[in-house]
């Protein structure tokens, strides 16, 4: 008797991300289960994703721990891809996940090396290649998310872990303007981390760490040889350093 086909479930997340949820979706469409965990978008990402297919579910959005928690949560398969709204699963990650689910033996969770483009040009250096977020491939009650982390959240895997060849596409940002709302978004939510965590310091520290971030960036993560956009990127990430620890120390936050 031949062995039953492995099935797996996709989960996306997304907020206000209708200029990209629709590939997205359109590139895991091959799971045998889509769900998009939407913190209440304004826009039509939810209308798109279920137009295509996708079961579309609303969760607050309390920090990056706990909604991928929630992802885990909503789908039903015992092999999970975890993968967010500006991120496309290629051919070629697809044809590798099936024939991984479906080996006889195989690690618990893999991680996807991550190929971005920034503004239409693919990113060689600046740390974004193979850019791996996280395992974003794994069985049912292997990983789990620490869920007090805001951003940047934390992991365990209960078991082995390998490593996918094939990459996946992550399309990050497609403007500057787009560049400025993340980095605000995501030094709010690294500013309430240090709170939380009674984490502060100084104003020369803060220019110290912020320094530090583009030169770790743009000199030895080699961004200088992404030409313009690896300045860019230096410079955007700085400013988010110097902007988190800065709103950490606000006392009307």
């Amino acid at each position: 008797m031949s062995k039953e086909k492995a099935k797996v479930s996709a989960y996306v997340l997304a907020y206000n991300e209708e200029a990209k949820i629709e590939d997205c979706i359109k590139s895991v469409l091959w799971a045998d289960e889509v769900i998009l965990i939407d913190s209440h978008s304004t826009d039509n990402t939810a209308k798109i994703a279920q137009d295509l297919g996708a079961k579309v579910v609303q969760v607050n959005f309390e920090g990056f721990g706990k909604i991928r928690m929630a992802g885990i949560e909503f789908t039903s398969h015992d092999w999970i891809l975890s993968i967010d709204a500006d991120e496309r699963c290629t051919e070629a990650a697809k044809t590798e996940i099936i024939d991984i689910i479906n080996m006889q033996t195989t690690n618990d969770a893999y991680f996807i090396p991550r190929r971005n483009t920034f503004m239409g040009k693919k990113i060689r250096f600046c740390g974004w290649y193979p850019n791996y977020r996280q395992p974003q491939l794994f069985k049912r009650g292997k990983m789990t998310y620490e869920v007090k982390d805001l951003v940047h959240e934390d992991y365990k895997v209960a078991g082995t872990v390998g490593y996918l060849k094939k990459d996946i596409i992550q399309i990050p940002f497609l403007s500057i303007s787009e560049v400025i709302y993340k980095m605000d978004r995501y030094s709010n939510l690294g500013a309430q981390e240090l709170k939380n965590k009674k984490q502060t310091n100084n104003l020369i520290l803060i220019l110290i760490r912020s320094f530090w971030t583009f030169t770790r960036i743009y000199i030895f993560k080699l961004g200088i040889l992404d030409g313009k956009y690896g300045f860019i990127i230096s410079y955007f990430n700085m400013i988010g350093t110097f902007c988190k620890y800065l709103k950490a120390k606000d006392p009307f936050r």
